[in-house]
């Protein structure tokens, strides 16, 4: 199964949006974890550690980095969606964009706070771009073509690929904290719930009015973390194991 299959029948309108406005809190969520300044998600270690080198802002930094990670898919015969591309671009400028109108907060309260909605909007966040059906972003199709051409499981495949990725970012001046551990504790089981939240599937034809459509196979199908890709929904392969 491609992971840039959509159901037919899929109200089009419905998905462009669901897909851009996951996009935007996306990146305001990761915004939201830089002014909390109690850590970053993964990658946003990195993005922070190179920002902090090179004197672009994070924003860009996640553009070409994300540009980047998506020349990597030719090598492992991944193929891009709408959703990859747009993921490129429009993750960076929503970043940018809040960090234009969000102030640093100041006292543990307020940053914990922060750090906490940051979370909790990026499980938002994920779950309607990744039900949005228009193909994973760069970093993920990454990790999911590297477990279709090594045969390694989506767990250690993940693990290897983001423990590599906060450490560089570390190393470079990335912030990584307690924010950084409650991203990874919490980022599962949110963007699960809201994955199924906001599904868009249809009723199989001749189905009765019990009869699931895609949006059940997501609850129902098993989430052992070992499954090939081909088996699973492709929010099942995504999110963290």
């Amino acid at each position: 199964m491609s992971i840039t299959a959509v159901p037919r029948g899929s109200h089009l309108t419905r998905r462009l949006i669901q897909l851009y406005v996951g996009l935007a809190l996306y990146g305001a969520s990761s915004a939201l974890l830089v002014r909390a300044g109690l850590g970053l998600e993964p990658w946003g270690v990195l993005h922070q550690g190179l920002a902090e080198r090179t004197g672009l802002s994070i924003g860009v930094v996640s553009i070409i980095v994300g540009a980047a990670v998506l020349l990597l898919w030719i090598p492992i015969r991944q193929r891009p969606g709408l959703g990859t591309v747009s993921n490129v671009f429009a993750i960076g400028i929503a970043m940018d964009g809040t960090l234009a109108f969000v102030p640093d907060v100041h006292g543990l309260a307020a940053q914990i706070a922060l750090m906490v909605a940051g979370v909790v909007v990026n499980g938002v966040a994920t779950g309607l771009y990744i039900a949005a059906r228009f193909g994973p972003g760069p970093r993920d199709g990454l990790m999911t073509g590297l477990h279709l051409r090594t045969g390694r499981s989506i767990r250690l495949v993940r693990t290897l690929i983001e423990v590599a990725v906060v450490a560089t970012g570390f190393l470079l001046g990335g912030s990584l904290g307690a924010g950084t551990v409650v991203y990874a504790l919490a980022i599962g089981p949110l963007a699960q719930f809201f994955l199924r939240f906001f599904a868009i599937g249809e009723k199989p034809a001749g189905a009765d009015e019990a009869g699931s459509g895609e949006g059940d196979a997501v609850a129902a199908a098993p989430d052992n973390g070992d499954t090939a890709v081909t088996a699973r929904t492709p929010g099942q392969a995504i999110l963290p194991q």
